[in-house]
């Protein structure tokens, strides 16, 4: 394979605004492979910051993947959950990755270059779909090494986007004591039941809100609203733990630590998926729970939690849906034409 490709890219021209352009890519070299993206699954966190213009421009899109180099200033290309078919190889390319179904943390686009090292090699029985949600289940798994719950803990998940809905799933596993949920929308509440919550909770309920103050050992705030960091530590009793997995972008969480806070003996623990806690690093490192991840995608298929489909080249009717009708939606992805 020799010369430029074309390609569909989508670019996040301003805030408020994303375009897909058409533009050349060069064929695979060396051990590059070509893949052509089948799905990919918009981030109803981290990319709606982008797109409202709430993200801090000049910090690192991420500093971990090759394919998000370059800071976060307009106009950037991003996305982290492409799948899709190996459809070229470099002349030093491994030739058994030839027509492998495989994921990456690649920007949406309906093809891209990638080194062996940047792929995730799918399963035959695994649904595509299903694989898209496996950069929020390690999330989820990276919030459970972080949170370290214990048999007979009281937990309170704020969030049940799809990351918090993960999160439930994998804690709705556990011997907890209780496992309560808070969301604002019904349709996430109704999920976040189906998969294994005790009680979900609309957050705005006062009386609800009530009833779980200072009785959880271990809050999770994943809502991505600065507003709810407050009521997880409100929620939050002696000794117990907070893990802030949200990401707030260039708003502020407002915060009273001189009172029960400062006597309560209350921990704010930052958990970002980027990195492996220390505490754990002689065992576990990224290979090892991205592939335990992978593991509980094929247990738990989590495609169900899909609710939107749109082609590629309607993306912008897709980023329109989650910032106008959040209430509407769980998951939101993108296809590609063959």
């Amino acid at each position: 394979m020799a010369g430029d490709l074309r390609r569909s890219a989508l670019v996040f021209a301003s805030p408020g605004n994303v375009e897909v352009r058409q533009e050349s890519t060069a064929a695979p070299s060396g051990d590059q492979v070509l893949v052509q993206t089948r799905y990919s699954a918009i981030s109803a966190g981290t990319e709606l910051m982008i797109y409202r213009g709430e993200a801090p421009n000049e910090m690192p899109a991420d500093e971990s993947l090759t394919a998000l180099s370059g800071s976060l200033k307009f106009p950037l290309r991003y996305g982290y959950a492409a799948v899709g078919e190996v459809i070229g190889l470099g002349a030093k390319a491994p030739s058994d990755l030839e027509g492998r179904t495989v994921f990456a943390f690649q920007p949406h686009a309906s093809h891209f270059l990638a080194r062996p090292e940047e792929l995730v090699p799918l399963p035959d029985e695994l649904p595509l779909e299903a694989a898209l949600f496996l950069p929020n289940m390690e999330s989820a798994v990276n919030f459970l090494h972080d949170g370290a719950p214990v048999a007979g803990d009281r937990v309170v998940v704020f969030g049940q986007g799809v990351v918090g809905l993960l999160t439930t799933a994998l804690l709705a596993r556990m011997a907890l004591s209780s496992l309560l949920t808070l969301d604002r929308y019904p349709i996430r509440r109704e999920a976040s039941q189906s998969i294994g919550a005790h009680q979900a909770l609309d957050p705005s309920d006062a009386d609800g809100l009530a009833n779980v103050a200072g009785r959880a050992d271990l809050a999770y705030e994943l809502t991505g609203n600065p507003d709810a960091l407050p009521q997880a530590i409100a929620a939050t009793g002696y000794d117990g733990r907070v893990v802030v997995g949200s990401w707030y972008g260039t708003r502020r969480a407002e915060l009273d630590l001189g009172g029960r806070f400062h006597r309560s003996r209350i921990k704010l623990l930052s958990s970002q998926v980027s990195s492996i806690s220390p505490r754990l690093t002689g065992r576990w490192d990224k290979g090892r729970r991205l592939k335990f991840a992978l593991q509980m995608i094929q247990q738990m298929q989590p495609s169900g939690l899909i609710t939107h489909r749109y082609p590629f080249e309607k993306a912008a009717e897709a980023y329109a849906l989650l910032a106008e009708h959040p209430e509407q939606t769980i998951q939101v992805i993108l296809t590609y034409e063959s």
